[in-house]
């Protein structure tokens, strides 16, 4: 019989775990999300979110209602026959390998054996016993009452290769108090004793079983012989037997959605008693009555899931930390260190000049600027507006202007619109004018003296967007430049006239406005 139930047992389970409609629904729960912690938890919360704890709070979770049903016998000195059980179950995390589950089960099982056997028991028996040489064959119908509380050890929940679990396995062990009412038939319908003479014991246990079925009416009139501590609960008065009793089990459960799994599960429980099936083959037996419950497990997730998680065994505790490294939230990650090696503020990776001296003025692509064109880059040029027709110049970027060929000719001043200023340029967001700049300016200073009646246009720029951050340092930028030579240099205020455009956002430019 019970080989037909292992075999039973493991077929659930196959079917179980080939079936596509249980499928994986990964948990809502964010480490990160104080509204799935507790109270008591939220300074925990806090310290961890605000970086202060590596640890993050428990968060709240569901508690799960089981409802059970399913294959219940005793293995004892008499062969069982199939009975049942059933109950519910309530069940709390620990943590997530831990919980806790408290359960009542109530069961009936039945036992008849096929063999003559010795009256060790005596008893209701005793009747029977005299009138078959003193032989019986036990027979038994036992209920029982049982509440467990087990500690549970869930073993699949933590996955290092694959998401939130849709299959728990799990052991568990713990304590049961019982009540079990034990009833045979010793007697006939007329309370007489049985008599075994038209049972042919000799010939095959099924045919055995079927003669003793026909014999026996049933009615288990009788108390079971016990060795004691009965109270008076039970279908016979002073017939229920009060046991403590241990508990060890396994069990699979797959889930069907965040708020219900199905699970199969064994247990035996040991309630260290050998008259649990009305017969023990004696005082030198040393082996005890045991209780095996085979049961089909339909549970229930209990809770508001926008305060609760899921049962934590069915949350895998490495979900958060492998979303963390896939994409950060909460690390405190270094600002990148991007190589400069000549300090001119553009990257090796983009410098299209990488060994600029210290402080030379440079574009956006790290090339030193050569304002006027003549070759010789401004950190060099002690003349930086070279007009074009004094070019070519020397080293220095000094060029020589051919003298003209009668001075009366020449006008008193040149025309506005031939005069080349240099450009002015900023780095990063910074808007003061630098030690180099004010050497530019200076020299945009001399050139505005000699010409009083030219005016300058003095054009920043927004970035290639023209973003509103962009426009407002590009506007301070102009102003800077424009106090600069209005303050320092004495240039009347008057003379400039500002604009912004898209550009290059790290310089000011200067041209003629007339």
């Amino acid at each position: 019989m019970a080989s037909k139930k292992y075999l039973l047992l493991a077929g659930a389970m196959t079917l179980l775990a080939a079936s596509p409609g249980f499928a994986q629904v990964k948990p809502n729960y964010d480490a990160l999300d104080s509204s799935k912690v507790s109270a008591k938890n939220m300074a925990q919360f806090n310290s961890f979110r605000n970086n202060q704890s590596d640890y993050p709070a428990k968060p709240r979770n569901m508690w799960e209602l089981g409802f059970h049903g399913g294959y219940h016998f005793i293995k004892g000195d008499v062969a069982a026959l199939p009975g049942f059980g059933g109950g519910l179950s309530l069940r709390k995390a620990i943590g997530h390998t831990f919980s806790i589950r408290g359960e009542y089960t109530g069961s009936f099982d039945y036992g008849l054996d096929y063999q003559l056997k010795p009256n060790t028991v005596g008893g209701a028996w005793n009747p029977t016993a005299a009138a078959n040489s003193g032989n019986v064959v036990p027979n038994f119908k036992t209920a029982t009452h049982q509440l467990s509380l087990n500690l549970v050890a869930s073993l699949s929940n933590i996955l290092f290769y694959k998401a939130q679990p849709k299959v728990n396995w799990y052991v568990f062990a713990g304590y049961g108090l019982m009540l079990a009412d034990v009833d045979v038939d010793a007697l006939n319908a007329s309370n007489a004793a049985y008599s075994y003479s038209g049972v042919n014991f000799g010939g095959k246990k099924k045919d055995i079983r079927d003669q003793l079925k026909d014999l026996y009416d049933k009615e288990y009139e009788s108390n079971a012989p016990s060795q004691g501590n009965r109270v008076q609960i039970g279908r016979n008065d002073d017939n229920q037997l009060l046991r403590h009793a241990a508990e060890v089990g396994t069990g699979i459960a797959f889930k069907v959605s965040k708020r219900f799994n199905i699970g199969v599960e064994e247990k035996i429980t040991l309630p260290f008693d050998d008259y649990l099936d009305g017969y023990t083959a004696g005082a030198y037996d040393g082996s005890k009555d045991f209780f095996s419950y085979t049961s089909l497990r339909l549970n229930f997730n209990l809770g508001n899931p926008n305060k609760r998680v899921e049962p934590l065994w069915w949350v895998n505790p490495l979900d958060f930390a492998y979303n963390e490294l896939n994409s950060p939230r909460r690390m405190k990650l270094p600002t990148p260190v991007l190589p400069d090696a000549d300090g001119d503020g553009v990257t090796d990776q983009f410098d299209r000049e990488p060994n600029t001296p210290a402080g030379a003025p440079v574009d956006s692509h790290g090339v030193a600027k050569d304002t006027d064109g003549d070759g010789v880059p401004d950190y060099k040029d002690k003349q930086l507006i070279t007009p074009t027709y004094c070019q070519p110049v020397d080293a220095d970027g000094v060029g020589k202007c051919p003298d003209p060929e009668c001075c009366k000719n020449i006008q008193t001043g040149p025309a506005c619109a031939s005069l080349v200023f240099p450009s002015v340029a900023f780095k990063g967001s910074s808007t003061k004018v630098s030690s180099d700049n004010e050497a530019i300016l200076g020299s945009v200073a001399a050139t505005l003296r000699s010409n009083p009646s030219c005016n300058v246009l003095v054009t920043g720029h927004a970035g290639a967007k023209g973003k509103k951050g962009g426009v407002d340092l590009s506007s301070r930028r102009v102003d800077a430049v424009i106090d600069y030579l209005a303050e320092k240099q004495g240039i009347d205020r008057g003379r400039f006239i500002k604009q912004n455009t898209p550009g290059e956002s790290s310089t000011v430019d200067l041209a003629p406005a007339n």
